[in-house]
């Protein structure tokens, strides 16, 4: 009976701990003012597909390996980017999501392995002379089951195919201190 009470009590305590460790490791939290740098998808690819006055629609393929987000930066960055938006399709090896606690003042990351991008929409414009891709999306598991949230990283699995329409009329962001995140100010001419 004793061997049983100990043991049941060196169970609970490895539960215990291995649990407060998951805590640890789910509480990494970033700044949301923090955006990709080019250089981490070599495998990106990009085609003209129409232009229609001053309106540009591109195709961005990712290759197995890319991370989207820098890819997003680099496209911007090279193609003089300063108002676009854009949806995507595609799978992913793995992501990171971000959740904005309003305390905090800083994206909980959410960690999401192996999944299908079932939706992923955003948009471009310039903050402190560079441009900048914000991205949302959603993503399916396994089972079925949907995470979603600011996109922070994506590594790209098979291939992740996005559209992007770039308009003439620059879209510049502004600091906002309340939130301590980059918000986009139309009133902003250069």
């Amino acid at each position: 009976m004793i061997v049983k009470s100990k043991y049941r009590k060196y169970c609970l305590a490895i539960i215990l701990m291995a649990s407060l460790r998951l805590g640890v490791q789910a509480q990494q939290y970033r700044s949301a003012t923090a955006y990709g740098e080019p250089g981490k998808a070599p495998g990106m690819k990009v085609k003209l597909l129409s232009t229609t006055g001053e309106v540009k629609t591109y195709a961005i393929i990712f290759a197995k390996g890319d991370e989207a987000v820098s890819g997003m930066t680099e496209f911007a960055q090279k193609y003089k980017v300063k108002s676009a938006h854009y949806q995507a399709i595609g799978d992913a090896l793995h992501i990171e999501l971000g959740w904005f606690d309003y305390k905090r003042k800083e994206f909980l990351v959410i960690g999401v392995d192996s999944s299908e991008v079932t939706s992923f929409t955003g948009d471009i414009a310039w903050y402190k002379n560079k441009p900048v891709a914000h991205t949302h999306m959603t993503t399916s598991l396994r089972d079925g089951s949907v995470k979603g949230g600011h996109l922070l990283q994506l590594i790209v699995g098979p291939t992740l195919e996005v559209i992007v329409t770039v308009e003439p009329t620059p879209l510049y962001k502004k600091l906002n201190e309340e939130f301590q995140a980059g918000i986009i100010d139309p009133d902003i001419e250069e």
